[in-house]
């Protein structure tokens, strides 16, 4: 009953995205949406040294200037979709850019450190709904022909937002003072929301009583599982005691009481039957795969860099910004390519590529010097601009228009997950394996150790990833062989 209507209102979007050139303006919209919630994750972190100075805070109070933002997105990022599914995507949308340029100002007038805190929060949440939103209404702003180019476009958009923060944030600071790196955020998000409010498509909600609630239980099940765990990640520097047990023990209770509460909700904010779908499943698990070892660059690169290799500041900076600017580089022509080829033959393009880069920095020597860094982790980050899109690809196009927003938010919320439990594992793996107590001053040799065995544990991962779209692909190919005949019976029709 589903497909035909799927189908109609894909019609009504081709027809509509052929013929007027407002979609272009809606695509610029949902772009610098997509700009602004990555940014917010780069730029604040240049600024922690100053706002050290400038409030007096210990190293342990300021993270809590990232930890607030990542907190507040990883935890909301499901619910907001599926309350953009309930109450509409547009009015949502705009709220979210409302409440992030708001939280911006208040970042940068902030006169107590701990308002500050509440203002990153904020900022969190607000960027939380414009990441999960904005993929969401792929769907209902180009053809599904064109859906891989869109998500190509929103992932250099974020590729952009990621690599553009600490070089602007430095830039800001230095002229400026730390309070400019929140307001710029003024007016762009000002234009976003011009832009959104002018051109997004209106909301098209069914009638009220035939609309499904918020599952309130579900939400806050999953906000508190999803805090617990990622302060069991993140909190201890690096040390892992009996608090990161607890509360690693705590959202493993949380999932069992938020599984059973899903399964006796009259509407829960995730079907566990969704789950069922191999596409959704796999491409969930494979993000979270693959971001722990995008990750791990982040963590592993300046250390080799500037440790093992001898760089100073400026140049282990300018090393650094070659991945993302590859990654934003691929989106989209990755996404051109996911709807020229398939999305899933892209996916495992991406994954070979990133295994390949992995491993040759797993066998990397330090005499190869600069070029013998790039050349490896511009396979890792071009495989992955082109993973990350055709995935992204893969699991909404299909996607019924009531689920776009919950979809959207799982995947953000494994990206993010992946990324916490990233810089916590893969930090972990690269100080154990570098055989020092203090990472800070190790031994170049133990640097290019603690690398070379940090990538070979991502290879693994990536390895258990392409095994898992590789099983995906033959899995829908397969249903796609026998979809006539499986159509046929479900109609209740006879093969002549």
């Amino acid at each position: 009953m589903l497909k035909p209507t799927i189908a109609t209102q894909d019609v009504i979007v081709t027809g509509s995205a052929e013929q007027t050139p407002s979609v272009r303006w809606a695509l610029i919209a949902l772009s610098l949406s997509m700009l602004l919630s990555s940014l917010d994750t780069s730029i604040a972190n240049v600024a922690l040294p100053t706002l050290t100075r400038a409030f007096t805070a210990s190293f342990q109070e300021v993270q809590w200037v990232i930890l607030a933002s990542l907190l507040a997105a990883t935890t909301l990022i499901v619910s907001v979709g599926r309350l953009g599914d309930i109450i509409g995507r547009r009015r949502l949308l705009l709220a979210g850019i409302f409440l992030y340029t708001v939280a911006s100002v208040l970042c940068a007038t902030a006169p107590t450190f701990w308002l500050l805190i509440a203002g990153r929060a904020a900022q969190g949440l607000g960027g939380a709904i414009m990441m999960a939103l904005s993929m969401g209404f792929v769907g209902e702003t180009v053809p599904k022909a064109k859906t891989g180019s869109a998500m190509g476009l929103l992932g250099t958009m974020s590729a952009i937002g990621t690599a553009l923060g600490p070089s602007l944030g430095g830039v800001l600071i230095a002229g400026f003072g730390w309070r400019a790196i929140f307001l710029i955020n003024l007016p762009l998000g000002i234009l976003t929301f011009l832009l959104a409010h002018h051109y997004l498509p209106v909301d098209r909600l069914e009638p009220k009583t035939d609309r499904a609630g918020l599952d309130h239980v579900g939400t806050l099940l999953l906000a508190l599982t999803l805090a617990a765990y990622a302060l069991a990640v993140t909190i201890g520097r690096g040390s892992f005691g009996a608090l990161n047990i607890a509360l690693l023990l705590a959202a493993a209770f949380g999932v069992s009481l938020f599984v059973l509460a899903e399964r006796r909700a009259a509407s829960p904010l995730i079907q566990l039957a969704w789950f069922r779908d191999p596409v959704l499943s796999a491409g969930l698990a494979m993000s979270a795969l693959v971001t722990n070892v995008v990750t791990a660059t982040l963590v592993v690169g300046p250390f080799y860099l500037s440790r093992a290799l001898g760089l100073d500041a400026a140049m282990v900076g300018l090393v650094l910004s070659v991945g993302p600017l590859v990654a934003a580089l691929t989106g989209v022509p990755a996404g051109r390519m996911a709807d020229r080829f398939g999305a899933q033959r892209v996916t495992i393009v991406g994954l070979i590529g990133m295994a390949a880069g992995s491993f040759i920095l797993s066998m990397m020597s330090t005499t190869y010097g600069i070029p013998g860094y790039i050349v490896p982790i511009v396979l890792i980050t071009g495989g992955y601009g082109l993973f990350q899109t055709a995935n992204n690809t893969a699991v909404m196009t299909d996607i019924s228009p009531d689920q776009r927003g919950v979809t959207s938010g799982m995947l953000n919320l494994a990206r993010n997950l992946g990324r916490i439990t990233g810089a916590s594992v893969m930090g972990a793996v690269f100080a154990y394996a570098s055989a020092t107590i203090d990472i800070t001053t190790p031994h170049p040799e133990a640097v290019a150790t603690g690398m070379q065995i940090t990538f070979g544990v991502a290879v693994m991962v990536i390895v258990v990833a392409l095994a898992l779209a590789i099983g995906t692909n033959r899995r829908t190919l397969h249903n796609r062989e026998f979809a006539p005949e499986a159509e046929f019976q479900a109609d209740g029709k006879v093969l002549e």
